[in-house]
């Protein structure tokens, strides 16, 4: 389920949706739950490309070893090695921005969803109307987040990296090649997700750095901890 309301999400970064990690206490500080996995778990430890991406064998290896669907799988890692390419000092972790995939959406199958071979989930995954209730800010929707989301009057986060439209206007990005930037589109989500992790010039292999990045996707401690479990657990698949 959605934990918004109860988890203490806060507008201002990318995300303002998060779920619960079971075990995981809620008012757990960032830094201290930093393990060795995070600096071990990048696309240079043995990751085979094709040159136009990431290799198909590893996707479907990984894929069966950590449960993530080769489609989001793709996207992760993908992203994960452009952005190696472009911002080489940030060291994005691909185990990351899949960690942020699930605590997000479960990588685009939150609620029965499911995520299509185009990158795009059969129904628009939204969270809640950022209204100013139940511990949520207000925003404001312009036409083009009416465009994703249906709401004339209130912004939601969109998609499987749930994007807000302040911060998808500044971020949001082409990731598949096809001449769009879509919030609704996993390739484009994880791209612009990697870009908006490694914009401030934190150091991911350092658990300070680390713990900065993903606390700018979502102003909780609580989502930096969950975070940081479900990227240990896929290191460690």
């Amino acid at each position: 389920a959605w934990a918004g309301s109860s988890a203490g999400a806060q507008v201002g970064g990318a995300s303002v949706t998060m779920l619960e990690v079971p075990g995981m206490p809620t008012d757990a500080p960032a830094q201290p739950f930093v393990t060795p996995h995070l600096a071990t778990a990048s696309l240079d430890s043995g990751v085979g490309t094709s040159g136009a991406g990431v290799a198909r064998g590893w996707v479907s290896d990984v894929s069966a070893r950590t449960g993530i669907g080769a489609v989001a799988l793709s996207a992760y890692a993908n992203a994960a090695l452009r952005i190696s390419t472009e911002q080489p000092a940030c060291a994005l972790p691909w185990t990351t921005l899949a960690a942020i995939g699930w605590v997000e959406s479960h990588h685009g199958t939150l609620g029965g969803n499911v995520l299509l071979p185009d990158g795009k989930t059969r129904t628009p995954l939204l969270g809640p109307a950022l209204d100013g209730s139940a511990g949520v800010g207000a925003l404001r929707a312009r036409a083009e987040d009416t465009a994703a989301h249906g709401n004339a009057r209130w912004d939601h986060a969109v998609g499987p990296l749930q994007f807000i439209g302040s911060t998808w206007r500044r971020w949001g990005s082409d990731g598949d090649g096809d001449g769009v930037a879509d919030r609704h589109d996993v390739d484009d989500a994880a791209y612009s997700a990697a870009r908006y992790l490694c914009a401030d010039g934190h150091d991911l292999t350092s658990g300070a750095g680390w713990s900065a990045a993903v606390r700018s996707y979502n102003h909780s401690d609580a989502y930096v901890a969950s975070v940081l479990a479900a990227a240990n657990e896929y290191a460690a698949g």
